[in-house]
């Protein structure tokens, strides 16, 4: 393909330009020659390389660049540091060649980006130590994780030119792990944009179809937000307030999100928005201005007491401030209201780097650096596996957060649904290991009693308690889990060690070697994973050891079986075996479609519905349908394993299918429904079950079905019930 040079140095240089336009009054003359030096070692470096779109790849570090200046407000070094971004891991440029061109600041980010390289592309206990690589940055240097942030930004901006399979798989780990990281870190409109462009790329029609509908009742929107605007404005003019007011408009995945969580229709979303009231004023009178704001509003609007979030008084861990309250409007619908500062909306937009800016100007920055510490302690946590590592720390990158007090009024934040257990471990690690029990406001409630926002906490302890099992049932924060499991693991291995000494003993009286091939067949014959597992078992009594005496053969060898079963990591080793029946599902990409494979029953998929084959270590190929609940974290935690599959066109037999709908208990709806089904349609059912409630009916109905369609079509008709309110699918199941 023939490439316009001069038009292609003319745009770079354009969009080098408006990097140095984006940070025209955060850069001196001198850091301005430093920035420029890094864009030339880029141009030159990169000069012979192109993206999957065919542009030149300098483009992707200037983007990248510029998303740090512009939509971060990252400072100079940050934008030499994601010009230079790819140079070292790329070309030949090194690190000593970075650090005698710039400065060790920029050796030292530029080491911590390579080292990132690739994330997530490996197996999974390579991606969780790059990961665990990514977040021991935020304690020392934050821009690394930042400008990774937003070289994953630019990619997902850019995601159309890949492969399809290619987009699914970076979709996935980029909604899994970059968006709840984006969350955390305070980067509000990166986090969005994130999960809406991950949520295009992983369900395309549903995301298209939201945006339609948005963009239909755009007009209507505008003129209520305007009418609904227009007394507020007059009151705040009238009371000399210097402000801003913006309406925006809920995040597609986040529309989306609620649609499924609600069971409702689009159209029965009332927060599609919420208007942004942003006050102009001095750090030292903005929480009074802001509560004198609300004031105004509620003296127009009628609020709803329980949906009053203040998080001026009580910040997030990520430096999140905002006044929320939700009012109801004229016209019978719910309007929710952020009120905030100007400091505050920077900090809600750009996140960290401007927490940091306004830092030495606020006192209310600890929540952050709580934070910090805590990630300080998962990271250092050596002991835990690599996939409770990810899932550990991601779970709480979302969680909301709640205020609890000790008995001397000091002010502790946890994550909504935290215990007093979880209290006790935060308070430190011997007072949760000694917990035996727990007043909440001077009451005695259970360890698993979940903490609300006000609550004055009193642990009480025992020197003779030591963790427990159970505990790991209802505590919410990684620290609390962490020591927990830490505990039990040692006192594991104790026992473990008397159990070995067992079984030394009855292997000596069999005259069986104690080595290391007759563990192996040990661990077969019990089908048992690992060594320490094993002799935990036997310390507890619950092995047979009778067993072992009928798998001794000759020489003090014991066999278990007479073929042993060698499984491979690698996917081709275990789709060369060819099914002996099942030609439903295509699998794999010119590779033999006979293979043997099982329906999963997390997701229950159907023909016609979009589907991927998961590659098990015991059981064969998975398939799962393509927005199964497990899809993300298996796409992003085992993208090794993930390979293409597609549903024959033919009918074949019938599938088990299950609907769940909602209605008014009208007299004949429940014939009307089984005259649908059995006669009009033709299907027959597996099983009904339904009960009825205050003039509400709800139930739901086990089908066999010939394919996706043909469900489709039965649920179409069923809605058109009159007294029918909701018909859904069941998306999980157990259909034994």
């Amino acid at each position: 393909m023939a490439y316009n040079e001069e038009k292609e140095n003319k745009q770079i240089l354009n969009a080098y330009r408006g990097i140095l336009r984006s940070m025209k009054s955060n850069r001196s003359k001198e850091e301005t020659k430093e920035i420029r030096k890094a864009f030339d070692v880029a141009v030159d470096a990169h000069k012979n390389m192109r993206r999957k779109s065919g542009e030149p790849y300098i483009l992707h570090p200037i983007a990248v660049a510029r998303i740090c200046s512009d939509e971060i407000g990252l400072g100079p070094i940050s934008v030499i540091c994601a010009l230079l971004h790819d140079t070292v891991e790329d070309t030949d440029i090194t690190l000593e060649n970075i650090e005698t061109l710039f400065n060790p600041t920029v050796k030292n980010i530029i080491d911590g980006l390579t080292k990132l390289s690739g994330v997530f592309d490996l197996t999974t206990s390579a991606q969780a130590e790059n990961f665990r690589k990514m977040l021991l940055t935020i304690p020392e240097d934050i821009r690394v994780i930042l400008i990774k942030l937003a070289d994953r930004l630019h990619n997902m901006r850019t995601l159309d030119a890949m492969r399809e399979d290619k987009k699914i798989k970076i979709a996935s780990e980029t909604s899994f792990l970059y968006a709840p990281i984006a969350h955390r870190l305070g980067l509000n409109n990166i986090k969005t944009e994130l999960e809406d462009l991950s949520f295009k790329h992983t369900n395309k029609a549903s995301y298209e179809e939201i945006e339609q509908k948005l963009e239909k009742t755009k007009p209507v929107r505008e003129r209520f937000i305007q009418k609904f605007c227009s007394p507020i404005k007059k009151s705040l003019e009238n009371q000399g307030f210097k402000y801003t007011i913006k309406a925006r408009t809920k995040a597609i995945n986040s529309i989306n999100r609620k649609i499924k969580q609600k069971g409702v229709d689009f159209e029965e979303i009332f927060d599609v928005f919420a208007i942004r009231i942003i006050i102009d004023s001095s750090i030292e009178d903005e929480k009074t201005e802001c509560w004198k704001a609300y004031s105004l509003v509620t003296d127009h609007y009628i609020p709803n007491p329980e949906r009053l979030r203040d998080w001026i008084s009580h910040p997030k861990q990520n430096g999140y401030e905002s006044l929320h309250t939700t009012v109801m409007s004229p016209t019978g619908k719910w309007v929710e209201v952020q009120i905030r500062s100007k400091r505050m909306d920077e900090i809600a937009e750009k996140g960290l780097a401007a927490h940091w800016k306004y830092k030495e100007n606020s006192s209310s920055n600890s929540g952050f650096d709580q934070w910090i510490s805590q990630v300080r302690d998962l990271i250092e946590n050596k002991s835990s596996d690599a996939l409770d590592f990810i899932n550990e720390f991601k779970s709480n990158l979302y969680s909301e957060e709640i205020f609890v007090f000790t008995p001397k009024g000091e002010l502790h934040t946890l994550p909504q649904k935290a215990t007093p257990l979880d209290f006790a471990f935060l308070i430190h690690t011997e007072v949760g290991a000694r917990c035996i029990g727990a007043k909440v406001n001077s009451k005695l409630v259970p360890l698993s009693y979940n903490l609300k926002s006000g609550d004055q906490v009193e642990i009480l302890t025992s020197k003779n308690q030591k963790p427990k099992e159970g505990w790991l049932d209802f505590i919410v924060t990684s620290k609390a889990r962490n020591k927990i499991k830490q505990s039990l693991k040692e006192e594991k291995k104790v026992i473990a060690d008397d159990g070995k000494e067992i079984l030394t003993r009855k292997l000596s009286n069999l005259k069986v070697e104690f080595d290391e091939h007759n563990l192996k067949e040990l661990l077969k014959l019990y089908n048992i994973s690992e060594h320490t597992e094993m002799y935990y078992q036997i310390a507890k009594g619950k092995l047979d050891l009778k067993k072992i005496k009928d798998i001794v053969i000759k020489g003090g060898r014991l066999k278990f079986g007479s073929i042993t079963k060698t499984i491979k990591n690698s996917f081709e080793a275990l789709i060369s075996k060819v099914a002996k029946s099942s030609e439903e599902i295509v699998i794999g990409e010119g590779a033999d479609p006979k293979l043997d494979f099982k329906l999963s029953p997390c997701c229950n998929p159907l023909p016609g519905d979009k589907v991927f084959g998961f590659v098990t270590i015991n059981d064969g190929i998975k398939i799962h349908r393509s927005n199964c609940p497990n899809a993300k974290q298996l796409r992003a935690n085992y993208s090794y394993r993930i390979i293409p599959a597609t549903w024959k066109s033919e009918k074949l037999e019938y599938f088990v299918a299950g609907i769940k709908f909602i209605g008014i208990d009208d007299v004949g709806l429940l014939n009307e429904l089984t005259t649908i089904i059995s006669q009009e349609e033709k299907v027959n059912m597996k099983s009904l079950n339904f009960n009825s409630n205050d003039g509400i009916f709800e139930g739901d109905i086990m089908l066999y079905v010939y394919d996706k369609d043909h469900l489709d079509n039965l649920i179409e008709k069923l809605r058109n019930i009159e007294s029918i309110i909701t018909v859904e699918r069941i998306e999980k199941s157990d259909f034994s």
